[in-house]
């Protein structure tokens, strides 16, 4: 496979530095390749990535990467998350959190929520307007002061540990499809069972690559986004991760995602014509009965992680 030719940086910006790491997980070295994928993003660099399997315990991750300080090229200035969030679509989407948040509310006072990986506050706007005090945070300099602008809510530019934030501070963390973003889940996931309260919750959201999806359409799954996405769950390794970080996983859950399986199939569509079965994936009633179906199965897109510190 070749990866990570040399690419010339656009104006302003250094070359791209790989990294080559060992498993994020049990820190084997040893993998074997399971799909190699383009950057789905319009107008990218044109660049494919790998994704490799550890053969020690399994768990998929994109190798060889960009390293920290050069993978920010590879998100786009309208890149989704971090747009302003839409009241309508809130309490749907994040309707899980509900259940798993729910004994963290009942503590004495008003419970203190941080959403690593914030975006455009569309998870922090949802927790504010059921009680919570909440807190963000975003590597993205101009998601945070949106975010800060539109809400009026304390946000911060960085990652996890964080110097602005002091262990035991918050009931819930919640990670809402950002714990596959970064390159040290593990060392994430620990620092925060370290900000929770004793008996604290973290809520997870992942993709989930052990999905009928991925199966289906490979290289097109929606829920790869390579090379952004540097880490790829299935429910076995999202479980074993939060343990290591010493956390205790109360539920794994699948999530039913009908939007991601029409746009694998409008991927699809545009990388070759894929065979009539996946074409129909696109129209919305299909879709949304083949998402119930996957989660019934346990193959289902998504998955979210409940967890206590």
């Amino acid at each position: 496979m070749i990866i990570s030719p040399q690419v010339r940086p656009a104006a302003g910006r250094p070359a791209v530095a790989w990294d080559d790491p060992p498993c994020p997980l049990c820190g084997g070295d040893r993998r074997a390749p399971v799909v190699e994928a383009a950057d789905p993003t319009p107008g990218g660099p044109g660049l494919r990535f790998a994704v490799v399997r550890c053969d020690e315990c399994g768990l998929h991750f994109t190798s060889p990467r960009p390293d920290p300080a050069t993978i920010c090229q590879f998100y786009p200035p309208a890149y989704r998350p971090h747009r302003r969030p839409r009241d309508r679509d809130r309490s749907a989407r994040f309707a899980p959190l509900a259940a798993a948040l729910g004994p963290a509310t009942r503590s004495a006072g008003t419970p203190r929520l941080l959403d690593f990986g914030c975006g455009g506050g569309a998870l922090l706007a949802w927790a504010r307007g059921r009680g919570w005090d909440v807190t963000g945070l975003d590597v993205s300099a101009a998601a945070v002061a949106g975010v800060r602008a539109d809400l009026g809510v304390r946000a911060l530019v960085g990652t996890l540990p964080h110097p602005d934030l002091r262990p035991a501070s918050f009931d819930a963390v919640t990670m809402w499809h950002a714990l596959e973003h970064v390159h040290d889940p593990l060392a994430v996931l620990a620092e925060a069972r370290r900000l929770l309260v004793p008996g604290g919750r973290l809520v997870a959201a992942v993709p989930n690559i052990a999905s009928a999806a991925f199966g289906w359409f490979g290289p097109a799954w929606y829920g790869l986004d390579l090379p952004r996405h540097l880490t790829h769950f299935t429910p076995p390794t999202l479980r074993r991760m939060v343990e290591r970080a010493g956390l205790r996983v109360l539920e794994v859950r699948q999530v039913r995602l009908a939007d991601w399986l029409r746009s694998s199939a409008k991927l699809a569509d545009r990388l070759g014509r894929p065979p009539v079965g996946l074409r129909a994936l696109g129209y919305k009633p299909v879709a949304k009965l083949t998402a119930w179906a996957c989660r019934a199965a346990g193959r289902a897109d998504a998955m979210t992680v409940t967890a206590v510190g």
